[in-house]
């Protein structure tokens, strides 16, 4: 049986491990979509994102281990069953972006937003999985406050900044023909 704090720890790095290298994959992205002419848009809330997210990292281990209660079982299974089907998000539409997929909001100006793989069928998965993400990691741990506080921060933040400035970026890119690249 796994202690309460082994599964803590056990998150926090499988979380921290997984940014990590998303942080990179993202900063070599970027700048492949930079060379080729893109643009970023909405780098001023880019900040606050980043540290919505490291809080979020710290939050849920130190609450959860200051608190020492962990969750049903049940409650815990289902949180990380959850915590699995975001990843399948996650690495979905990493792969079907491939090099346009980073943290940032970058476009290609003459670029179509892409509709193949899993945006055939979600407009935007990584921020389902992202939302997932915050909502049942701590959940899994008994971090209650951190899962309510975070969740709800982030969905604040998608709906009313980062997914108002993307769509705007995207339709203002694909209306740029290539050549002006």
């Amino acid at each position: 049986m796994v202690t309460h704090t082994t599964l803590v720890a056990v998150l926090f790095a499988v979380v921290a491990a997984q940014r990590s290298s998303e942080v990179y994959l993202s900063v070599r992205n970027a700048a492949w979509a930079r060379r080729r002419g893109g643009r970023e848009v909405g780098a001023r809330h880019y900040p606050w994102l980043v540290a919505m997210h490291v809080a979020w990292i710290l939050a849920f281990p130190a609450e959860a281990l200051w608190l020492g209660r962990p969750p049903p079982p049940v409650v815990t299974a289902a949180a990380l069953a959850t915590f699995l089907v975001a990843q399948v998000f996650r690495y979905a539409a990493i792969a079907t972006l491939g090099r346009r997929w980073n943290t940032r909001i970058i476009v290609l100006p003459g670029e179509p937003p892409i509709r193949r793989g899993i945006y055939r069928h979600l407009r935007h998965p990584n921020y389902v999985a992202v939302v997932l993400e915050l909502a049942c990691v701590p959940i899994a741990v008994g971090a209650y406050a951190t899962a309510t506080l975070f969740t709800l921060l982030n969905l604040a933040a998608l709906r009313f900044v980062r997914i108002p400035a993307e769509e705007a970026a995207l339709a203002a890119a694909a209306r740029q023909p290539p050549e002006a690249r």
